[in-house]
């Protein structure tokens, strides 16, 4: 791939704590924010003066789409949280690896302390064709890009 070149393809993984996510889609929302602090003063001359600095930082959502597939792990790991509510055991780490054309890792992003927040499963229907997919929000403390 040539320097200044953007993606050719879509290629990422997700790792979660220490085993891979298989057959994700769809990975968005991934934002890194923080506060906007506005203060108000006046001047000796009474002349407004607004003055803007960055405050606190936010933390995050993202939103996993993959397919229904016989894959267990990821799977526990959503029950972990919305089925046995065992939030201290649910939080895991997950890395995000964006790939290049040749699957080589260029970028990483880490969200700490993540757990999900709510599952979403397939439209079905009986005509529908597509896919079964299930939507996964993972809530995170904090988010590094590497």
């Amino acid at each position: 791939m040539l320097n200044g070149d953007a993606f050719s393809t879509n290629a990422f993984s997700i790792e979660l704590g220490k085993f891979q996510v298989e057959t994700v889609r769809d990975v968005s929302g991934l934002t890194l924010e923080q506060d906007v602090v506005e203060t108000r003063q006046v001047t000796p001359t009474g002349e407004l003066l607004i003055r803007k600095q960055p405050g606190a930082r936010r933390t995050g959502e993202i939103t996993v789409t993959r397919g229904m597939d016989k894959s267990t792990a990821f799977t526990d790991w959503i029950k972990a949280t919305l089925v046995n509510a065992d939030l201290d055991s649910a939080r895991q780490n997950i890395t995000i690896s964006l790939k290049d054309a040749k699957k080589n890792t260029v970028r990483r992003i880490h969200l700490s302390n993540a757990w999900a927040s709510r599952w979403q499963g397939p439209s079905l229907g009986a005509g529908d064709s597509s896919t079964a997919t299930e939507q996964v929000t993972i809530t995170y403390e904090d988010l590094t890009i590497e």
